[in-house]
């Protein structure tokens, strides 16, 4: 699936308009609930930034030119730093990774809301731990980030997602990144299941808001309950456990306070508006508000198998005791 998506983003460079517009006349198809028809396996990755660039203001769409210009410069420096990767053993090259979404829009960022296109401001005393693929960045554990570590000593050093607990794009809410981007919707007349192909994690989703779980129940991707706004799946998350940060592209948060509505519109035989707010009051001083088109796959789903104890993590841990003895001059 990944080869796949990723050689048919890279064939639809091709604008198609400035933003995303319901089409008129369509008619949502209807399950044998009637219910609308959201199933089928979706792509959601995107070259649009999550944060709009401070020099643009308010500023909410490119010119045709600049984001082609954009996306050259993108694609070059990519491919410069992925040669170079950090003197590490080097990585993958630009055909291996999802670098425009197909039928893409011309939006300066994915945030919608503030205004600013830009992730609010921390509120004092919010958690903060820093995560990345370059280096470790010491913190006391656990790890609450989910790509890079701050140590290796152990499996518990590392990040959600080189532990295989959490996807690096799935949240909830998905997030678009590197690979993988891409879920299937499956619906039911009282459920509805989320399965992401990062960790293939399977959210049922329960049509039901009356039976939430206590609050002394907390889950890595929270509680999900959904019910239909008219044609659009509303789908609300409480109770996350706390162990992964508040949002994917923020170093801030915990995720204990945090509440998630995701909603998902069709829009046209091959696009689904998903668009989620973040209200997090311990983490950020305003809430957050994010679109993500995702797009119609006419392929499958196949199984991402990742899981603790993989050869990866092993072999990471086993290098550094290895520099720990040649350090100490150690056959």
């Amino acid at each position: 699936m990944k080869k796949l998506i990723s050689c048919l983003a890279g064939g639809f460079i091709a604008l198609t308009s400035p933003i995303l517009v319901a089409q008129s006349d369509y008619q949502v198809p209807r399950t044998e609930y009637d219910q609308p028809d959201l199933q089928g396996v979706w792509n959601f990755a995107s070259h649009t930034p999550v944060q709009r660039n401070e020099s643009l203001g308010d500023r909410e769409y490119f010119t045709t030119e600049e984001n082609e210009e954009n996306r050259e410069r993108s694609v070059t420096t990519f491919e410069a730093r992925a040669e170079s990767h950090f003197d590490g053993v080097g990585g993958y090259n630009s055909f291996w990774y999802e670098r425009a979404t197909i039928g893409y829009d011309l939006r300066t960022s994915l945030i919608t809301y503030p205004e600013n296109g830009r992730i609010p401001p921390a509120v004092e005393g919010a958690f903060m731990q820093v995560g990345g693929v370059s280096q470790d960045f010491p913190s006391e554990r656990p790890v609450r980030f989910v790509v890079g570590g701050i140590a290796k000593d152990g499996p518990e050093d590392r990040g959600l997602s080189e532990r295989c607990i959490v996807g690096f794009n799935s949240g909830p809410p998905f997030m678009p990144s590197a690979y993988n981007n891409n879920v299937q919707l499956i619906q039911h007349r009282n459920h509805v299941v989320i399965l992401t192909e990062m960790i293939h994690d399977a959210r049922v989703v329960p049509l039901d808001r009356d039976h939430s779980l206590t609050d002394d129940i907390r889950l890595w991707s929270g509680d999900s309950r959904g019910y239909w706004d008219d044609d659009t799946l509303v789908v609300e998350t409480k109770n996350f456990n706390g162990l992964t940060q508040s949002f994917l592209s923020s170093p801030y948060g915990d995720s204990y306070n945090k509440s998630l509505v995701e909603r998902f519109t069709r829009v046209s035989a091959d696009t689904i508006e998903y668009e989620f707010t973040i209200d997090d009051p311990s983490t950020f001083s305003d809430k957050i508000i994010a679109m993500v088109p995702m797009t119609k796959v006419d392929g499958l789903l196949y199984e991402y198998s990742c899981h603790e104890g993989n050869y990866g993590m092993a072999n990471m841990i086993r290098g550094e005791r290895r520099q720990e003895l040649d350090a100490l001059g150690i056959d």
